[in-house]
């Protein structure tokens, strides 16, 4: 013990040493900044941080400006990507390794931005579970931090602080900012006015974005209930700021930036249209685009009003191909298709779809023309197999639902559909909730199964290549649902 003693009051002396020295740093930057000499401020989202931070998220690095980011892109590869080596921290769990990595995954559909894991590079991201959600302005030199702590899990605050490691200030710093918004300094704390500074930006000849990642929110570091702190211009209702992640303008600012050689789109409303390039007329030659709809709930249905693309065999010259999320590893709704084929409605299992469109030299034709928006359920399923559930389950369902399953098998097979639990509010004719099943592709195919309660359900067997499911519900008593899986057989032949 009595070597332990000193140890232990030498080690705690230091702490204390360390602490008055944090102190000072934070008491000199506080004083420097009501001074107007530095301007650094701690984020009211990172109140315990100990880093010293520029507008709340922002960190320094000794003997550089975080107002301008001229010199400190990431390095392109020959093949014209920019490539981000990053070092993902132990500490995250499955389900947050799996958000931070389909926050990237986003960048990398519509920019030439890739994420790939650090192996010898001199310079990487090195994200951390940290103090807080901040990140230095573009590429430092060396391995730099990325901080994503627990309040950072959201899909916006990720790419926020990644689009901060890629070079991009906040929105409402920018030079031209005061012909967008004005800034209603009687509401901001005089500690906090450091916040609102105007750069001297590059703004890629790009208009103002009041939907960015990058914009703070209209109350931000308001220190009045109710006070707005962000007022836009003309119109002061235009929604400014949101956590969806991405939007249009964020990834045309990327690519400029960068000089990607991309053809990408982001669609981020709850409904819209998607048109291949200069539809009605031909679509250029060497096409390669894709359309990633997100929309802000529920889920995508895609319906095509018109289709006409370069005929092949198996699609090997001018195809489009659609699939369930983000990127081209999500799994497929639709497989590479082209001719005149009619499409059925497609429906994703979240918020995302992603449509690509590929065009070789020679022939082309008139392209596509769709519509999406969103549906509360359902699902278009193209797979050989495949697990799905009524919304919600095994809690109870929605109400006021009218959900189509529709499953497709390629052409010469079947579908065993099995239903291994079935639960809906039980009714004399099944009147308010009810799941039918049909031996086709619409409510007009042959009826094979019709019920409510709680009841076995027989194993369905489809006598062609298609098979849909419906569910309805009113606005009464719910149920826990069913619980389905399906695989595909040959059809026998005589």
């Amino acid at each position: 013990m009595d070597l332990v003693n000193p140890l232990m009051k030498q080690g705690h002396i230091v702490k204390e040493i360390r602490k008055i020295e944090t102190f000072i740093l934070w008491l000199s930057a506080l004083l420097n900044a009501l001074n107007g000499i530095l301007m650094i401020s701690f984020s009211i989202l990172n109140p315990d941080s100990e880093k010293l931070l520029l507008e709340g998220d922002i960190a320094i690095k000794p003997g550089r400006s975080a107002k301008k980011c001229d010199d400190c892109r990431w390095d392109k590869s020959s093949n014209g990507n920019v490539i981000v080596p990053y070092i993902m921290s132990s500490g995250y769990n499955d389900a947050e390794v799996s958000l931070i990595r389909a926050s990237m995954q986003e960048f990398e559909t519509v920019t030439c931005v890739r994420f790939v894991p650090h192996t010898t590079e001199e310079n990487a991201i090195n994200i951390v579970s940290a103090d807080g959600c901040w990140s230095f302005i573009g590429k430092t030199g060396g391995i730099q931090d990325v901080s994503l702590g627990g309040g950072c899990m959201y899909k916006g605050s990720i790419q926020h602080e990644i689009n901060h490691a890629l070079g991009f200030i906040h929105e409402h710093s920018r030079s031209d900012r005061d012909d967008y918004v004005t800034i209603m300094g009687q509401y901001i704390s005089p500690g906090d006015l450091n916040n609102f500074r105007i750069y001297d930006s590059n703004n890629l000849g790009l208009e103002y974005d009041y939907e960015s990642v990058m914009h703070y929110p209209r109350d931000a570091f308001s220190n009045t209930s109710g006070k707005d702190t962000i007022v836009p211009k003309p119109d002061p209702s235009v929604q400014i700021g949101q956590e969806y992640g991405l939007s249009s303008l964020d990834i045309s600012k990327i690519n400029k930036l960068y000089q990607c050689d991309i053809c990408s789109s982001l669609l981020h409303h709850p409904s819209g249209n998607v048109i291949s390039a200069n539809y009605p007329s031909a679509y250029p030659n060497n096409a390669n685009c894709v359309w990633l709809i997100r929309t802000p709930y529920d889920q995508v249905s895609l319906k095509f009003d018109a289709f006409d693309v370069q005929s092949s065999p198996k699609c090997v010259s001018d195809y489009i191909k659609i699939y369930d999320g983000a990127s081209k590893t999500s799994p497929v709704l639709l497989d590479r298709t082209c001719g005149a084929a009619k499409i059925p409605q497609l429906i994703s299992s979240t918020n995302l779809m992603l449509i690509e469109f590929v065009s070789d030299g020679a022939v082309t034709a008139t392209g596509f023309k769709a519509t999406y928006n969103t549906e509360r359920c359902g699902g278009t399923f193209y797979t050989p197999s495949r697990n799905f559930t009524s919304p919600g389950y095994p809690i109870a369902y929605y109400d006021n639902l009218d959900c189509f399953f529709n499953i497709t098998a390629p052409a010469g097979y079947k579908i065993i559909l099995n239903i291994s639990d079935f639960f809906l509010e039980n009714a004399a004719n099944c009147r308010f909730d009810y799941l039918s099943i049909f031996d086709g592709d619409n409510p007009a195919s042959p009826l094979l199964f019709h019920s409510c309660g709680n009841v076995a359900v027989p194993i369905q067997v489809s006598t062609g290549n298609s098979m849909l499911l419906y569910l309805h519900s009113d606005g009464d008593k719910q149920e826990r649902g069913f619980k389905a899986s399906y695989t595909i057989k040959p059809l026998k032949r005589n």
